[in-house]
């Protein structure tokens, strides 16, 4: 699994036209192969500052599936507009995480999971 970040800053008195356009944005990512899930927040302190977290199967379903697609064309009309200045992406790997968590890697924090 891999987790894609961005922290998307949005002037704030656009925010609930943003948070509009991310709705209708939301199925076109989430039917791509290789989805699995994705969080959408708002930062308390810096309410113009969102935080994106998308779960991806692997690196290539977002960089060579959704961002090459019809889908993220879309995507981007709807909601690049938004940004100033516009967001750095990471990817990242879980390396600790949720022994209850569904899911959860076999082992964590370098100790094999009993369960």
């Amino acid at each position: 699994m891999i987790v894609e970040h961005a922290l998307l800053p949005v002037r704030p008195e656009l925010a609930g036209a943003f948070e509009a356009a991310f709705a209708e944005a939301r199925p076109l990512i989430a039917g791509m192969p290789g989805f699995r899930s994705l969080s959408l927040s708002r930062c308390v302190e810096s309410p113009g500052v969102y935080l994106l977290l998308v779960e991806w199967e692997q690196l290539s379903d977002h960089v060579d599936g959704f961002r090459r697609s019809p889908e993220y064309q879309r995507w981007k009309a709807l909601l690049h507009h938004f940004y100033e200045p516009f967001p750095v992406v990471e990817h990242f790997e879980p390396v600790l995480t949720d022994p209850d968590s569904p899911a959860s890697p076999a082992v964590t924090a370098g100790v094999p999971n009993s369960q």
